[in-house]
């Protein structure tokens, strides 16, 4: 059974990772998280569960307005060619979460480390950043060396490379 919001707050909370929820109407994208931006302070992000010709995972994670090129990001996370989005049920499987609730803090549910956590660099540049923890009715705020910090711990060291630096 995939861990609930309180476990993963539990889980930071004894790694010893400062962190802040906010409470909010279900948010399915971007657009209708952007509604809360004065509200919640930091860099806030989207995230791509995607999968190599070899069915290797990753979860690109990056800021909200920052555009990849699907097409060559491969070239920069170590991918088996172009990737491609996994599936629903592929993403509730391993990580957890559902569209929409998709998130790096997905890696406390993958406990055999399928996924590649990707970083974008950009993102990580801000004092702190935003995730759903699990579930799209809550934000939660940690420092960049906090998410580092928890990713390591379940085993999903992530790789931090300018996605941005893709696109033309």
């Amino acid at each position: 059974m995939p861990a609930s919001p309180e476990d993963l707050i539990a889980y930071l909370e004894r790694l010893g990772v400062a962190c802040e929820t906010v409470e909010h109407p279900p948010l399915h994208t971007v657009e209708e998280s952007q509604t809360l931006r004065g509200q919640i302070p930091g860099g806030h992000s989207k995230n791509l569960f995607v999968k190599d010709k070899k069915s290797r995972l990753f979860l690109l994670t990056l800021g909200e307005e920052t555009n990849v090129d699907l097409k060559r990001v491969h070239e920069k996370i170590g991918a088996n060619g172009r990737v491609s989005f996994g599936s629903a049920e592929l993403l509730e499987e391993v990580w957890g979460v559902r569209p929409g609730a998709v998130t790096p803090f997905g890696a406390i549910n993958d406990t055999t480390g399928r996924v590649t956590v990707v970083l974008d660099s950009g993102l990580m540049a801000h004092e702190r950043v935003n995730f759903h923890p699990l579930v799209n009715t809550r934000t939660t705020g940690v420092t960049p060396e906090g998410l580092k910090t928890f990713l390591k711990a379940t085993g999903h060291a992530p790789l931090v490379v300018d996605l941005a630096a893709l696109v033309e």
